[in-house]
């Protein structure tokens, strides 16, 4: 019974022509990834027809440790094995009260300071908290977003989402939402050199928020990741982040930081706000927090917890499944010290694909931090614009990314055009294994100079 669902259909062909029968036109990554997974184990993945695949996309940065790592796969064991539960509400048990202490020691700080809100199960209801809760708070309405920001798909946090392709159609979204620039290393939205760049995103954030004649009543909160993923990989200034947080400050604007991406080692830190050296008011977790399983959880400041009972609730907020791989994940994180290991091998693994940059001009930019990095795809023969950057090619990163599928690797695309390559290996992923990557990636590049 158990390999009941291992049938006679073994071509990668028929299966995606069946979910095409069986799914909506909404479905993506088939589109781009078109096979059907038979097996995966740490970051190889293995197909129907049997060729294997290095994975560079670990679920969107969800598999922390990769695919089935035995850290994983034992706490569900032990979990079906005890009786427990699968789904709490928001019930305690022994589980969640482990769990829940466990991150707090992560985030550096005490039950004094922050309280935890366990969300429904994706990130996107975190945000919606997030945003929801800033507005009871302050008694304020309006959110300040950024240009390229990505905070979820649901219809409330769509409205504070950069990409417009979704929106196209959607009437009466959240508002007041206004949008300012995000840095961006290569290409600048003043169209300035990377040195002016920084200084023109704080004089403009500041002044715009401080402006008496800016037509722009105070916002509730402002949101930001700290490194933007969908939106092309790209990593606030240090300088930037602390003026941010600064202004947020002096106004009483409350700070919403999204780690839904970034957290929990992805960057060489546990959190990416961590480089600056910031305090969050909110701090949006999920994807690698529940270890592979859904979970998401919302780190409030405790003088901000204006919730009355029942406020934002969500059937699903009391995953144990989710917690106890959450926390067999974290544990692992902490005692093999993974964020030393991610920003040492990150940081190579960069290296490496800066010396590739040397040989392909159609590598116009890379950027990132830890196991989170991007590269730009360019046009090189076209002419540079205002700020020194090559206008994108979005055609060509496409094909890069399917002679990269066809050789045996799996990576996502991302920024303006799906411009930018983006690498979320799992963060235990060998030096080996990188290589081999970056033996594939070299001859994706060849094949498309």
């Amino acid at each position: 019974m158990y390999m009941s669902f291992l049938d006679e259909k073994t071509d990668n062909e028929c299966y995606l022509h069946r979910q095409a029968n069986f799914e909506s036109k909404v479905r993506s990554y088939p589109r781009k990834l078109p096979f059907a997974i038979q097996s995966a184990t740490g970051a190889w993945i293995t197909d129907v027809e049997g060729n294997k695949y290095i994975d560079c996309l670990s679920g969107a940065g969800t598999l922390a440790l990769g695919h089935n790592h035995p850290v994983v796969t034992e706490s569900i064991k032990q979990l079906l094995d005890s009786n427990l539960p699968m789904h709490t509400l928001d019930i305690t048990t022994p589980l969640k009260d482990k769990f829940s202490e466990f991150l707090y020691t992560l985030l550096g700080t005490s039950s004094d300071e922050y309280c935890l809100q366990f969300c429904g199960p994706t990130g996107a209801d975190a945000v919606e908290a997030a945003l929801k809760l800033a507005k009871q708070v302050t008694g304020r309405s309006g959110i300040v977003s950024f240009s390229g920001g990505y905070h979820g798909m649901t219809h409330g946090v769509l409205a504070v989402t950069g990409n417009l392709a979704p929106k196209q159609g959607i009437e009466g979204l959240m508002s007041p939402v206004q949008f300012l620039p995000y840095p961006n290393a290569y290409r600048c939205a003043f169209g300035l050199s990377n040195e002016q760049s920084v200084s023109a995103h704080i004089t403009y954030f500041e002044n715009f928020l401080k402006d008496v004649e800016s037509g722009v009543v105070k916002p509730a909160a402002v949101i930001l990741e700290v490194i933007q993923g969908e939106g092309g990989v790209n990593p606030a200034p240090i300088e930037w982040l602390k003026q941010v947080r600064r202004v947020t400050k002096e106004l009483d604007i409350l700070l919403i930081i999204d780690e839904v991406q970034t957290g929990f080692c992805r960057t060489g830190r546990w959190f990416a706000y961590q480089y600056a050296d910031i305090d969050p008011d909110m701090i949006v977790m999920s994807k690698a927090i529940g270890g592979g399983l859904p979970m998401a959880v919302l780190g409030i400041k405790k003088q901000y917890d204006a919730w009355q009972a029942g406020n934002h609730s969500g059937t699903f907020r009391g995953n144990q499944l989710a917690m106890a791989t959450g926390l067999a994940t974290l544990e692992y994180l902490k005692e093999n010290d993974m964020a030393a290991y991610v920003a040492e091998i990150g940081a190579w693994f960069m290296s490496e694909l800066k010396s590739l940059q040397q040989c392909y001009p159609r590598i116009g930019h890379i950027r990132g931090r830890g196991l989170m990095i991007g590269m730009e795809i360019i046009n090189p023969s076209l002419l540079k614009q205002t700020d020194g950057s090559y206008p994108a090619d979005s055609v060509v990163a496409a094909n890069i990314q399917q002679d990269c599928f066809k050789r045996g690797l799996v990576i996502e695309k991302g920024g303006r055009g799906g411009t930018v390559l983006r690498f979320l290996p799992p963060l235990n992923v060998t030096k080996e294994e990188l290589q081999q990557v970056l033996e594939k990636l070299d001859s994706a590049l060849q094949a498309n100079q």
